[in-house]
């Protein structure tokens, strides 16, 4: 797989033996995305590739605060805890399961999320979603889990729902 081009983002570090990516251009302004992804009302229609769905969702989206989502997959329930590290409004979110709100570690981190929205012209984003994991192995794990098609199908999913934002 030939590695993306994250030149013009703000990607200290980047490893693909550590980070996997997605990067989609959608079709709705970077506004409208940021706003899916940082307002539980919008998150929980789009977030898990369906049939799964978002039972619960917490954003307190500002560094420090609480990132907190419940997912139903096939009957289980998945529940994800974490914080923001970095929120620039329109242009990027940086998210962790390390830690849960008031910064307590977390047992078994899994990984860091980078999302970085760009202008793509009139009324299109371009969206970079980095999953950074602490080790190749995890990294594997969740390349192995199917990142790229379950993270392409919520991509998918966001860009029909903000679409249907903008009618």
């Amino acid at each position: 797989m030939t590695p993306p081009d994250l030149s013009r983002l703000d990607v200290p570090d980047y490893d693909p033996a550590l980070d996997l990516v997605l990067q989609r251009d959608l079709n709705a302004p970077r506004s409208l995305i940021y706003t899916c992804w940082t307002t539980p009302e919008h998150l929980v229609h789009w977030f898990v590739p369906k049939p799964h769905r978002v039972t619960a969702c917490h954003l307190d989206v500002r560094v420090g605060g609480a990132c907190n989502t419940t997912f139903d997959v096939d009957g289980t329930v998945i529940e994800n805890r974490g914080v923001y590290l970095e929120v620039v409004p329109d242009r990027k979110l940086v998210f962790t399961d390390a830690y849960s709100a008031g910064w307590k570690p977390a047992p078994e981190p899994f990984m860091t999320a980078i999302l970085h929205f760009e202008d793509a012209g009139p009324d299109r984003t371009r969206y970079t979603a980095i999953a950074r994991h602490r080790s190749a192995e995890t990294a594997k794990t969740h390349a192995d889990m199917g990142f790229h098609d379950g993270w392409g199908t919520v991509a998918t999913q966001l860009e029909a729902y903000a679409r249907g934002m903008m009618a």
